[in-house]
């Protein structure tokens, strides 16, 4: 059994992964300030109420947009099963075609979504992971990843939204009955919710557009649910697309190593 970690600025998604198949997964919360046996306490104790004993973890694997983190996250693996994990970056074989102006400024939860999107899905697509940041990653037919696309995340807008405005109340992402707000709880949550399916579906027409054929459209991250579908553009909901593709990245530098 492999665990797969994939830290956002936000959460952290931690992963069983065996054959191939997501075994257990959960969210916990990204803390610069959590320590590596901090960190291991939490994942033992997940793993054990999921009936999985930490000697049954053969190997792993990170990523993480919060570089601080992947010390830590060395240490959390030395303490909970004894393994060194392999930590996406430099240096690490990912089988990935990248052609952007520098490939070393592309986060490494993009490449494993688009590794793991790339052998999964048709090509060419469009990978939307949503998040704190919303990006839309853009793999051509050749399976060339072209470039990346970054916006506010959901959250993250309407936080700056309440923060910045006097009146405005955080709400949870419930979608309204209408697009019309009539009051002001569901303006907040047609724009929230219907605005970024709109945003989706428009980004996805102007890269088509760009590039000169349909894409497959893909989805993952945690807000990913409560959005695509008010998509008017069929999008393919991959929960596991990142977890998914540390795991091909793992296999690949453990069989070339």
């Amino acid at each position: 059994m492999i665990l797969t970690i994939d830290v956002g600025n936000t959460q952290l998604v931690a992963g069983c992964m065996q054959n191939g198949k997501t075994v257990v997964s959960a969210r916990f919360e990204t803390n610069t300030r959590t320590t590596a046996a901090e960190y291991a306490i939490k994942f033992k104790t997940w793993l054990e109420m999921n009936n999985v004993s930490p000697v049954q973890i053969e190997g792993g694997i990170v990523s993480t947009v919060v570089p601080p983190l992947a010390s830590v996250l060395r240490g959390t693996f030395m303490m909970l099963c004894g393994k060194e994990p392999v930590v996406v970056g430099p240096g690490v074989r990912t089988g990935l075609n990248i052609k952007i102006d520098n490939p070393a400024q592309l986060g490494a939860d993009i490449v494993a979504g688009a590794v793991a999107s790339i052998a999964k899905y048709p090509l060419p697509q469009i990978v939307f992971d949503m998040g704190t940041a919303t990006t839309a990653c853009v793999i051509d037919k050749a399976g060339i990843l072209r470039g990346v696309i970054i916006l506010p995340g959901v959250r993250t807008a309407l936080s700056t939204l309440v923060e910045k405005t006097s009146q405005l109340p955080m709400i949870d992402l419930i979608a309204p009955k209408h697009v019309v707000g009539t009051n002001t709880v569901d303006s907040m949550l047609s724009g929230s919710i219907f605005g970024t399916a709109a945003m989706m579906d428009g980004i996805a027409h102007r890269v088509e557009m760009e590039i000169g054929g349909e894409a497959m459209l893909i989805a993952t991250g945690g807000l990913s649910s409560a959005i695509v579908p008010y998509c008017e553009r069929k999008f393919i909901l991959d929960d596991n697309l990142v977890l998914d593709g540390l795991y091909r990245i793992y296999q690949k530098n453990r069989i070339g190593g």
